[in-house]
């Protein structure tokens, strides 16, 4: 997620402050994993050094003085670029996953009891987000979808890697014997 390109979106609507800007990102974008107000206020002042959003006029009010933030000029024009220039799709080939079945191999542990723990974490993380989906609003739908979708492949491949677990094993302590 790109949480400055997220804010851009969001001051795109109307000038906010760090406060309402952190509570609509959490809303739209991160329901289960709230951004914290230091990294709001962080990209907000890196966005206003490249000219992204400016400072408006500081509203004095009870409590802390509230300094709205609003896009500029170059900010649209970055969203505009962000919003239609597409992502690269992932994954790359270079995974946590498989990295740790690799890692197993290479110190000699066994694969299959982590193989089995990663299955189980995966399912137990759908079970959540199943019900999530269930009870949350059609944006937070969308949202566990997405992540329901991402650990279902991630399940297809600890299948595979299970079934070809021996194979890979043999090629692996080959490389590593020829070094």
């Amino acid at each position: 997620m790109s949480v400055p390109h997220a804010l851009l979106g969001l001051l795109e609507q109307q000038p906010h402050h760090g406060y309402d800007l952190k509570r609509l990102f959490d809303s739209y974008f991160a329901p289960d994993r709230p951004l914290a107000y230091a990294q709001v206020y962080s990209t907000l002042a890196r966005m206003e050094q490249r000219g992204q959003v400016r400072l408006e006029a500081i509203e004095r009010a009870e409590g802390p003085d509230r300094r709205p933030f609003a896009i500029t000029d170059g900010g649209r024009a970055e969203l505009e670029r962000w919003l239609h220039e597409p992502l690269l799709p992932e994954p790359h080939l270079q995974a946590a996953l498989y990295a740790k079945v690799v890692l197993a191999i290479l110190s000699g542990r066994p694969v299959e009891p982590l193989v089995d723990a990663e299955r189980h974490a995966h399912l137990e993380r759908m079970r959540e987000l199943t019900a999530i989906r269930r009870d949350g609003t059609l944006q937070v739908a969308l949202l566990a979808d997405y992540c329901l979708f991402h650990l279902e492949a991630d399940l297809r491949w600890l299948d595979v890697t299970a079934a070809r677990i021996d194979d890979l094993r043999r090629q692996i302590l080959q490389v590593s014997e020829t070094r």
